[in-house]
């Protein structure tokens, strides 16, 4: 997993509440278990129309935020069935940071697990970001993790709150497969001295 650095994006504004998984990532797109080429159906079913052609209404479809990083949403972002492929195909198209008021608490959790940062924010600060989101590609929000800052175009700057664990993962770009593999020489200790205790195991 990448290391999450300080960086500046274009926000892409999405002020529907409750975008479920289902909305993320269709059940259709679910047979894969691979975490790439999800990115090319993130809302799909708003994205699409019939027939396969983009939908020139949709957000990430205007050529101001095809190059998005961030998604500042409406009120629980995420709920819905607690399928993982919905922060795959968000990392998969880009995104690396989604603001809300709140989120579904599967996806949350799993959006650290798959390097994205998702941010809670009070609704009078999500104002700002969507209302600075709206300026288009000109308009580049920048996001801090390690000051926990998100800062707007206009340089107003808003604090978050985050678990110093989960930002120990960020920063370090480690997954639960690094985690563990921070201990590997401990666990390669361990078990020699259990070969060597006890032999018939």
């Amino acid at each position: 997993m990448e290391k999450f650095e300080k960086f500046s994006g274009v926000a892409a504004p999405m002020p529907l509440v409750n975008i479920d998984t289902d909305m993320i990532i269709p059940k259709q797109y679910l047979k894969t278990i691979k975490r790439s080429g999800l990115g090319v159906s993130a809302f799909a079913e708003m994205r699409y129309d019939d027939e396969g052609n983009e939908n020139p209404d949709f957000v990430l479809n205007k050529p101001a935020y095809r190059e998005s990083q961030i998604i500042v949403a409406g009120d629980n972002f995420g709920c819905g069935s607690s399928r993982e492929h919905a922060p795959w195909a968000l990392a998969d198209f880009g995104i690396k940071v989604v603001v809300s008021t709140s989120f579904a608490d599967i996806f949350y959790n799993n959006c650290f697990k798959n390097g994205m940062l998702p941010i809670v924010m009070p609704q009078e600060v999500v104002d700002v970001l969507m209302k600075d989101a709206e300026k288009g590609q000109n308009a580049r929000i920048e996001v801090d993790l390690e000051a926990q800052t998100v800062t707007t175009s206009e340089g107003e700057s808003f604090s978050f709150e985050i678990d110093p664990f989960r930002k120990h993962c960020l920063l370090e770009g480690l997954d639960d497969i690094g985690l563990t593999l921070e201990k590997a020489a401990s666990i390669d200790t361990f078990e020699g001295q259990i070969a060597q205790s006890r032999p018939w195991v």
